[in-house]
């Protein structure tokens, strides 16, 4: 009898745990819980609390018209054209850059803060409500590491693009190699491995890639590391360093152009068919490119001559110190005047056809000691090295580094002497 009670007491509790159940699943039904408000904040502004205007600067606009079409009172306009010009020069606002208006919601639609955005991190708020406050700001921003690799088939340029990567991670490339690789004499099968960032806004959108941490290059089987690292920190310096810390800069570039074709080279005995093949000595090193094309300067100094003359078309000519002059000849216009002091890689003019020319292409001049001589067969002066004191720890941030890099592997790419090794197997399978 007692084995039954005990029975009836289970079910009795069971029943009375489902009753519970319903009672508490009866009641959370009858409360109406507010769902949380998904508050639209950009900027640092809730666009929620505005009428938006989303546009971009059109060609004739100006930051005057735009806000006295919102209703923005003169003396305002003025006040932020003179008082906050370090902030944001009204004037210098660009066609097909993107802006934001927001406006009240009340029946003036009046402006309340203009938003322009320098470029897709930075911008620039315009808060116009009561005291005008004029700042800027940067979009949160992901960085991301990137590997790339490649085989040169045709040029550095084509190795990279086809790879669907930032046409600027070409160009950063270029600029680490400047000094070290003439980029018109590339081999087939040159190669090449890259470690740089990536820059993502809001983690999906891209927003272009950064400077190169670390790169491999092999060029005519000869391999150069390079490495990124601040020389001189007071003045926030970066250079690149071979992995014996030797500085891969040299004073002069190897060439004006970026991505010139060696065309012509120079040479003191040359002849001509035109002139009945007469010797007709050619001082220069010529690069065809299109016409537009940038023409840089090779190293530091002062432009001398910025003229046009005869058979030079036009051309400038500049002192770097008392032993190097350079001269860049047949240009399509020049960037630069007489007396102006030029950095090294500043454009300094674009290729074109004036003079004597039978295509567009830069003539490139050196002088060394006042005498006209060959720029490629010169040994030219290395950079400041990376200083002892520095070596120590420049070794232990690379070394990471290098493995990394010496862990890429290249694409898919049939190499010659991976050619030879199938050739090699496909034999012995014969045999």
């Amino acid at each position: 009898m007692q084995k039954y009670w005990g029975i009836i007491l289970a079910m009795a509790v069971l029943v009375s745990c489902k009753d519970d159940t319903v009672q508490k699943n009866d009641i959370a039904q009858e409360v109406n819980i507010p769902e949380a408000k998904v508050v639209n904040k950009q900027f640092g502004f809730d666009l929620d609390e505005f009428n938006v205007q989303l546009d971009t600067v059109k060609s004739g606009d100006s930051f005057g018209e735009l806000m006295m079409k919102n209703k923005v009172d003169y003396p305002k306009i003025a006040a932020i054209s003179e008082n906050h010009r370090d902030s944001f020069d009204v004037r210098k606002i660009r066609v097909g850059k993107p802006y934001l208006i927001l406006k009240s919601k009340d029946t003036t639609a009046q402006a309340q803060v203009f938003i322009y955005e320098n470029d897709p991190i930075n911008y620039t708020v315009i808060d116009l409500r009561d005291s005008v406050k004029v700042y800027t700001n940067k979009r949160k921003v992901k960085y991301v590491q990137r590997e790339v690799s490649g085989v040169i088939e045709s040029s550095l340029s084509e190795a990279i693009l086809e790879q669907g990567i930032d046409y600027n991670v070409t160009h950063n490339l270029a600029n680490v190699y400047a000094w070290t690789i003439d980029f018109s004499r590339l081999q087939k099968n040159d190669k090449f491995k890259v470690i740089y960032n990536e820059k993502y806004i809001n983690d999906t959108v891209y927003a272009g890639a950064e400077p190169i941490e670390a790169a491999f290059f092999e060029h005519n089987g000869k391999p150069i590391y390079a490495f990124a690292y601040e020389s001189d920190s007071l003045n926030n310096v970066i250079d690149y360093f071979d992995e014996d810390a030797n500085n891969l800069r040299r004073t002069f570039l190897r060439m004006p152009v970026e991505y010139g074709r060696l065309s012509s080279r120079y040479n003191l005995k040359r002849r001509i068919k035109h002139y009945g093949f007469k010797v007709r000595p050619h001082k220069g090193t010529d690069y065809a490119a299109p016409i537009g094309t940038p023409i840089m300067a090779t190293a530091d100094g002062t432009v001398i001559e910025s003229t046009r003359r005869g058979g030079n078309g036009k051309y400038v000519k500049i002192r770097h110190n008392g032993t190097y002059d350079t001269q860049y000849l047949h240009m399509k216009a020049q960037k630069v005047k007489k007396g102006e002091f030029v950095r090294q890689g500043d454009v300094i003019g674009w290729i074109g056809m004036t003079g004597s020319t039978a295509g567009p292409h830069v003539c490139y001049r050196f002088w060394k000691n006042g005498k006209q001589v060959d720029p490629l067969k010169e040994e030219l002066p290395q950079a400041e090295p990376l200083h002892d004191t520095l070596k120590p720890n420049y070794f232990a941030y690379i070394s990471t580094f290098k493995e990394q890099l010496d862990c890429i592997i290249y694409p898919k790419v049939l190499l010659e002497e991976d050619e030879d090794l199938l050739t090699l197997n496909q034999e012995d399978d014969i045999k």
